[in-house]
């Protein structure tokens, strides 16, 4: 059975991640900001050429190739059956979704377009970093609670 939410989640993520950055690249200039939520949420266009928190400036094109393994390792683990239930299969979808649209980013631009600045955090992101970071959230729920709780019942059944 083809696993169909990993799937359309996955491009939904990098579609609506390129969309948005699309809009605010065409409607921001470098450092500007408009407000959104007075005090919460501004968008404020950043552009990263690095890493989460601006490390590796100048050296974003080399998580391309990791962002492509990550891809394929995880359809890879999905197509052969590891990847049951549908926790584990959201998580996976959003944070592959995630790193495929920050690669297109690095691949297009050499820098990703980060716009997402929230008053209460120190960094500016984009939606393909919040895809990766609730997919990674997602996949250790699983991992270290769901699946646990699994085994745990079906050895009481036994």
């Amino acid at each position: 059975m083809i696993p169909i939410l990993f799937y359309i989640i996955s491009i939904l993520v990098i579609v609506i991640d390129q969309l948005s950055k699309y809009l605010i690249r065409a409607q921001l200039t470098a450092g500007e900001t408009i407000e959104i939520w007075d005090g919460v949420l501004n968008f404020t266009l950043y552009f990263n050429s690095g890493a989460a928190f601006g490390l590796f400036e100048g050296y974003g094109r080399l998580f391309v190739p990791v962002a492509i393994f990550v891809t394929t390792i995880s359809i890879y683990l999905l197509n052969k059956g590891y990847l049951k239930g549908k926790m584990i299969q959201i998580g996976v979808a959003l944070f592959v979704g995630g790193a495929i649209g920050n690669a297109v980013d690095r691949t297009l631009f050499n820098e990703v377009t980060d716009f997402i600045d929230f008053s209460y955090n120190s960094g500016i992101l984009n939606l393909a970093d919040y895809a990766l970071n609730f997919g990674f959230i997602l996949i250790l729920i699983d991992t270290f609670i769901i699946e646990p709780i699994k085994k745990r019942k079906k050895k009481d059944q036994e």
